[in-house]
């Protein structure tokens, strides 16, 4: 089943509200990609409006970690999902999302970069 991103209602003043038109193909949507961890990295590319592409990270391995401290970013394996503000849920799940904790070898690091859209994980190592 697919995802409406249309508008459904014209915006009138007052009186009943209803579809004005029927649904057109480049108002469908998809469901998100759910990044998880795993032991191989899998990336998917995916035709996206205007022949444009939108690569995907489905199973992810290492993240781009940038430290403050050195100015420096280095490619880190991910070891676990702390913590997740937009659904807890996820970090139980271990799905990475924008502004998740994650655990690394460098460190705790928070994700900067939008994973299912951008295809590559950026954080940004946090001190504690």
């Amino acid at each position: 089943m697919g995802v409406f991103q249309g508008s459904d209602l014209k915006k009138i003043s007052g009186g009943e509200k209803r579809r004005y038109r029927g649904k057109r193909k480049f108002e469908l949507g998809r469901p998100m990609t759910e990044t998880t961890l795993s032991g191989q990295e899998l990336r998917v590319k995916q035709r996206t409006m205007g022949g444009n592409f939108k690569l995907k990270l489905r199973y992810a391995v290492v993240a781009n970690v940038y430290d403050p401290a050195s100015k420096k970013s280095e490619k880190s394996k991910i070891l676990q999902v702390i913590e997740t503000p937009s659904n807890r849920e996820y970090a139980r799940r271990g799905i990475i999302v924008k502004g998740a904790k994650i655990k690394t070898e460098k460190g705790t690091a928070i994700v900067t970069s939008r994973p299912g859209q951008d295809g590559v994980i950026n954080a940004i190592l946090v001190s504690e």
